[in-house]
């Protein structure tokens, strides 16, 4: 599909808010399933750190 100008391309034919509003949806969800699992797995490696400082102080 062309269009003749860079307006006509952002309002594809009166449906571009739909378009757009799902793209900018689309990569929220993506962003959101790519950070959240990194945050985390820092909490859990943060835990993991302070069960095993916590370990070792005990042994002393």
């Amino acid at each position: 599909m062309s269009f003749d100008s860079f307006q006509a391309f952002l309002e594809m034919g009166g449906h571009g808010a739909y378009v757009w509003w799902s793209y900018a949806a689309g990569l929220g969800v993506l962003g959101y399933n790519l950070f959240r699992p990194l945050r985390a797995r820092r909490r859990v490696l943060d835990a993991l750190r302070r069960s095993a400082a916590q370990i070792l102080r005990e042994e002393r």
